[in-house]
This record gives C-alpha cells, structure tokens and sequence, in this order.
C-alpha cells in the first residue's frame, strides 16, 4: 500500500499558501506516494481541484488529518485537528516551534512525528528545503513594491519635457534573504538604495547589489548566520549614526529578525520625527513586534507626516511562487526517505534529526525543550 500524503486546507486567517503544487505532486507519485487534499484546499493560492492529477479530493480537514501518515501544512494545525491525527504519523511543516508549549505538548502526547522547518541545520546540504529562506525572499520583493506603490515620489529617475526627476532614496536595515531581495527590488524599479546590517560580512553582498552599505562601526555577527543581541553601548552608537541614514531616505524598508524571539527595535519615534515628510517606512517584522516603535501589524498609521505599514502574511500577497517555493522545500526535506512508495525515516541523517521536534512521545529538539521550559 503507497505512502498517503495529507493536504488539509488551511484555517489560519489571511494565509493563502498551499504545501503542494501540481508539478510538486506529481514527484511524490513518482515515488509510489499518493496524495490526498481537502476540496478547495488549493483555491487561494489559484489552484483548482482539478489542477491536481491522480489525487484523492476529500470533503473535510478530519478525514485528511486521520487518514494521512504524513501531512504537510503551511501554518500549525488546531489543537483538534492534531488531536485528529494518527499515533506515528508525520507532521511537516512551518510549525512555529517556538509559539506554543501546549501545541509542541499535544504533539509529544499524540506520539507525532513533527518537523519544523524552522530548525533546518542552516547546513550547505539543507538550502533546497529551507523554507525560512525562500519565504523571505517572497517577502522582501513584495516590502519593495509595497513601498513604491505608498511612495510620494517615483522610485526611478525620470526625465520628462520640462527636466529630470532625481530617484528616491530607498534605505534597507537588515541583509539577510529578505533585505537583498527588497534590495534588488528597489534597485530594479530604479531607486537608489542604501543598507544597513550589523553583520559586517553582508557589506560585499550589499554593494554587489549596487547599493552603498551604512557604516555604523558596530559589528554584531551571531550564529547560523544571524546577528546576535546588541549591547546597550553598541545599541546606542548604531542608533546614532543610523538615525542620519534614516533621517535622509525617502523610504525605509526593515527586515530584522531573529528567529523564535520579538523583533528588535531599531527605529525610535525620534528617528521617525526626523524623517522627510511624505516619507513611507515599511515594518516587515511587524508581527513579530517590529522593528520600528509606532508599528502596527496589519494597519497603515501616519507619525507627522510619515507613513509607517506593518503589512501581515507578506508572503500570501504572492501565494502562486510563494506555494511554488515552500511545496519544493517540503518535498526536497521528505523525498530522500520515501523509498518504494513507503517512508524510511533515517535517524542517522543530520537534516532530519536536526528539525525534529517531537517523536515517540518526545520533544527532541534541544533549544525547544529549553526556551519554552519543557
């Protein structure tokens, strides 16, 4: 009998994102696997039914979660819907590992096995499945568009029968996937650009993207290719220095965050107050706390005369290449332990034990156990 792999539709208010695409389901049937989706599960993401060749399309998201030995998910399931699930079944998925003792509990105690995507080993081996990258990447194209579009001015230089019209200064703080998207977006439309990371080894990929760095002399390198917490010290000088970058944009663009803790805060009501007016100031972490006092997630809100967006589920915004992204990283994770239509989890594989949340009744993932006290 062939592997069956659940698709539920998602709940989660705003998400639009599908864990499968048609071309993604036909590899998994390539491997003997067969797929079963919930009715609709794809429309959001502009996937009908019948899009989707050889599966099986059931009424409601129990059947999938019950039948399924692995599921794939874009956000965390319900309580009830894991509640739902199989002992030994698979879930794999964004699970916010982080968010949620009682979900990571529920899990241990259905004898789940869970892999959040968000503990890939940040390995050479594992960047075809990381999700966590190729979302970002969503996510800063679309903070670059967002800004042009509530932008005063034009992004590019213009030049028109009466004279020429200087480019918008676009200023972009954190360079990690989703800071060199907004970057080669804004660079694209026309704008010049500007950038700020505490990393100092991101100075050659920024102005590789034709963007000149901000040197604020504070160097904040951390681990897994994230920057580390600042010192009060170093918090104070980077401000300083950031706040005349800040104060000369046209648009600013944020994206700092670290995984699994609030967005830090870099942009103070002060430096906002300085600011160009009809300047727009673009929050990316704005559910995540964001990164500039006065955000609000989900809403636009005038400082003065500047525009601050704290835009939520960015990447739904795109969800045909955003579900393209995620459904490959999915299948590049799980497809090396499908083996004659039958999984083969292989223990000994750093990928898999790395992201392992819970199995046989177990949380297994260390910094987990330890943050949320488990």
């Amino acid at each position: 009998m062939s592997l069956k792999i659940g698709v539920p539709a998602e709940t989660h208010p705003g998400e639009r994102r599908i864990p499968v695409v048609p071309d993604v389901v036909k590899k998994y049937q390539g491997l003997g696997a067969h797929v079963m989706m919930q009715t609709g599960a794809g429309v959001p993401a502009h996937y009908r039914d019948d899009a989707f060749a050889e599966i099986s399309v059931v009424d409601d998201a129990q059947s999938v979660f019950g039948e399924a030995e692995v599921v794939l998910c874009v956000q965390p399931p319900t309580p009830e819907s894991i509640a739902a699930m199989k002992p030994g079944s698979v879930l794999l998925g964004m699970l916010q590992p982080w968010a949620d003792a009682e979900r990571v509990k529920l899990l241990q105690e259905k004898q789940i096995t869970a892999f959040a995507l968000e503990l890939l080993p940040r390995i050479s081996r594992s960047q075809s499945m990381d999700a966590l990258s190729s979302q970002a990447a969503v996510a800063g194209y679309e903070c670059a568009l967002i800004a042009a579009d509530h932008s005063p001015k034009f992004f590019p230089m213009l030049t028109y029968a009466a004279g020429t019209i200087r480019p918008a200064k676009v200023l972009v703080i954190g360079a990690g996937v989703a800071g060199l998207q907004a970057i080669a977006t804004a660079r694209r439309i026309g704008a010049m650009v500007e950038a700020y990371d505490v990393r100092p080894e991101t100075r050659e990929q920024i102005e590789s993207l034709g963007a000149k760095f901000v040197d604020t002399g504070v160097a904040a390198a951390g681990t897994g290719g994230y920057a580390r917490e600042l010192t009060d010290e170093e918090k104070a000088k980077q401000t300083e220095r950031l706040a005349k970058a800040v104060a000369q944009c046209d648009a600013l663009i944020t994206t700092a965050a670290i995984p699994g803790r609030k967005a830090p805060r870099i942009i103070s009501a002060d430096m906002i107050a300085k600011m160009k007016a009809g300047a727009v100031v673009v929050d990316m972490a704005a559910e995540s706390g964001g990164n500039v006092e006065g955000t609000v997630a989900g809403e636009k809100v005038w400082i003065n005369d500047v525009l601050v967006i704290g835009p939520t589920h960015i990447t739904s915004r795109m969800p045909v290449h955003a579900s393209e992204m995620y459904a490959k990283n999915l299948f590049n994770f799980i497809s090396p332990f499908i083996k004659d239509g039958a999984l083969a989890l292989d223990w000994e594989d750093e990928v898999m034990a790395g992201c392992c949340l819970t199995h046989a009744g177990e949380v297994r993932h260390a910094g987990v156990k330890q943050i949320l006290g488990l």
